[in-house]
């Protein structure tokens, strides 16, 4: 009977993570997404738990009330941060898989050989590779989001690092194929951990040189890793609902890898391994174009005079946690009847939909963000691009600069409008490394400061009664 019950809920479980998913496409059921996650997980745990062949140990209760002290604190992160985040989530999930099989190898080991078939040794080699690269990959990339101090932001690159790296992973990979062969070979205790170091290494090699500008494409590849860890875990322990969770977490950080890859005209084996994020000076031929300052009340009076406006976030709206200020100017600026839509770019910002996720916070309406395929042809008839905090997305040198990284990467025509006003906190250039031509146009306006602190001054201006 409880073996029935366990079976059913697993069901129930994989059914939710559907559900989820599905739910999630839209803005409208995204909450509800998120509840069936959590749900379906809760079940999975419970359905894994009242299995009859689990043993019932006390200090399990323990490892999941300190998952709960660690995972509560994290839920409550700021927005900005979401990004980092979610790269230690999928560290924690590769983590995880590589201690589960490297616990499962040892005690096979000491259980007896009947355990050791090719198919289920293939699985748990692939589980600790998957796993363990996972962990410290994602940690790079959670550090390099964060900032920290001795993770370096810009790309990390050497001659032959390609070579290095492949070498790395191709020796963890024969390592493996000579475990499963050999499973129980006197020399094997000695091959495992070699292979687990080999696949934590080529994790860091892997994160290293790539820069700020491909992080999201890179957390959702990392994503895709993690569930097919959680895959390989599942054939290991023979449980269903491990392969069914796990390929539907695999599945869709392929398919979201494979979306953000073609938004950047850019292949998987280019991110990777491309170095994206090496610092180039721009090339400006003949006479060197300067900078265009505006004031906030010049600018207030260029959107007041408007009848569409388009804004384009970028991070810098993100570090500055504008978006609610944002939201005051959408209102000052709607109330006066203008247009106001939002060009969401697919890479914009550091994660998949972050800036959807700041804008939505800000209760700003779903209706008014439109993707960058659906707002390019407008461009032409905006009277005012207000760009918050984007650089590589609205850079024009991305259409013909071939020797530039981000050449062929689709982008948001800004410069197609009648004026441009682009909020910088300061002249360096984005996380391609390369300086955006955009700013320097007859069109362009720039406002320099914090984002929060500018946009706060144009809603004064309209608030304030600054405007005649």
């Amino acid at each position: 009977m409880t073996h029935a019950v366990a079976q059913f809920a697993a069901i129930a479980a994989t059914a939710l993570f559907i559900l989820a998913l599905y739910w999630m496409n839209d803005p409208k059921t995204a909450r509800r997404g998120v509840y069936a996650g959590v749900a379906g997980m809760a079940i999975a745990v419970v359905a894994t738990w009242i299995q009859p062949e689990i043993v019932h140990h006390a200090w399990i209760l323990l490892a999941i009330a300190a998952g709960f002290l660690v995972g509560v604190p994290l839920s409550r992160v700021p927005l900005t941060a979401v990004p980092q985040r979610t790269a230690l989530s999928h560290s924690f999930g590769g983590l995880a898989a590589g201690l589960v099989g490297t616990a499962e190898y040892y005690l096979w080991l000491q259980e007896g050989p009947e355990h050791f078939t090719t198919f289920r040794m293939s699985a748990l080699v692939a589980e600790v590779i998957l796993g363990f690269l996972t962990f410290t990959g994602s940690l790079m990339a959670a550090g390099k989001l964060q900032e920290v101090r001795w993770i370096p932001q810009r790309p990390v690159t050497y001659p032959g690092q390609n070579v290095v790296n492949l070498g790395v992973l191709g020796a963890a990979v024969v390592l493996g194929v000579l475990l499963v062969r050999h499973p129980t070979a006197a020399w094997s205790g000695s091959v495992f951990p070699a292979v687990i170091g080999l696949a934590l290494l080529f994790g860091v090699l892997l994160i290293i040189p790539i820069g700020g500008a491909d992080m999201p494409t890179v957390i959702s590849i990392l994503n895709s890793y993690a569930g097919l860890a959680a895959v390989a875990m599942g054939f290991v322990l023979d449980n269903r609902l491990l392969v069914t969770a796990g390929a539907l977490d695999g599945s869709s950080g392929l398919i979201l890898s494979i979306i953000m890859c073609r938004a950047m005209n850019r292949s998987f084996t280019n991110v990777l391994f491309g170095a994206f994020g090496t610092v180039k000076k721009a090339l400006v031929a003949g006479e060197q174009k300067v900078w265009k300052q505006e004031s906030p009340e010049g600018a207030a009076q260029l959107l007041d005079q408007a009848r569409l406006v388009v804004v384009i976030p970028g991070y810098g709206m993100a570090v500055a946690q504008a978006q609610h200020k944002v939201r005051e100017l959408f209102d000052q600026l709607t109330k006066r009847g203008i247009a106001v839509k939002f060009a969401i770019h697919p890479v914009a910002g550091r994660m998949p939909g972050h800036m959807n996720v700041l804008l939505a916070e800000a209760d700003i309406p779903y209706s008014a963000l439109v993707e960058m395929d659906e707002i390019n042809p407008e461009m032409p008839q905006c009277d005012v691009a207000l760009v918050i905090g984007a650089n590589d997305v609205v850079n024009p040198a991305a259409r013909y600069a071939k020797g530039s990284p981000i050449y062929g990467m689709p982008i948001i025509d800004a410069d197609k409008a009648r004026t441009v006003l682009a909020i910088k906190r300061s002249k360096k250039p984005g996380f391609a490394g390369i300086d955006n031509e955009l700013y320097v146009r007859d069109n362009t306006w720039m406002l320099f400061g914090d984002a929060k602190g500018v946009i706060g001054d144009l809603v004064k201006q309209f608030a304030g009664g600054g405007l005649h």
